[in-house]
């Protein structure tokens, strides 16, 4: 089943549950992926899905951030609720430890030894981890590799 299809599912759903929060988020979704179709002319791939998907999650957290440094947990709240929502349709997140080992690995069978080799090993372990951990989780860790 294609992300739309089940958007569309679980959009029917959340009317009849009339869940106004679940509702809003998954009609932006969907909204966005359909955007996203009509700009590429073409059906989306699982992994343009999962793109579309990522960016919206990043969106919120970065909105997430800032909220809670205006001290205003009354809308932090809503996008925590958001990403809630939105987790569903993302894949199983890796752990730290999961994303760890593909870093020490990325950094072994690339030779990086230096600060200046973190877009070599960035390039492996950013598709392997694409959708399943945070960008700066993954950043830190490699940096955290190579500063050793």
């Amino acid at each position: 089943m294609s992300l739309l299809e089940t958007l569309n599912t679980d959009m029917k759903q959340a009317m009849k549950d009339k869940n106004k929060d679940a509702l809003s988020v998954i009609r932006m979704v969907k909204s966005t992926v359909m955007n996203e179709q009509i700009s590429l002319g073409h059906d989306l791939t699982p992994e343009e899905e999962l793109t579309v998907l990522s960016r919206e999650v990043k969106q919120r957290h970065e909105s997430l951030s800032e909220f809670e440094k205006g001290d205003r947990p009354d809308l932090a709240q809503g996008i925590r609720s958001e990403l809630d929502t939105l987790a569903k349709y993302l894949p199983k997140q890796l752990s730290e430890i999961e994303v760890e080992a593909i870093v020490n690995e990325a950094v072994t069978t690339t030779g990086a030894t230096t600060p200046k080799d973190m877009g070599k090993v960035m390039g492996i372990v950013t598709p392997q981890v694409k959708g399943k951990a945070d960008g700066k989780l993954v950043a830190n860790l490699v940096k955290a590799a190579l500063n050793k």
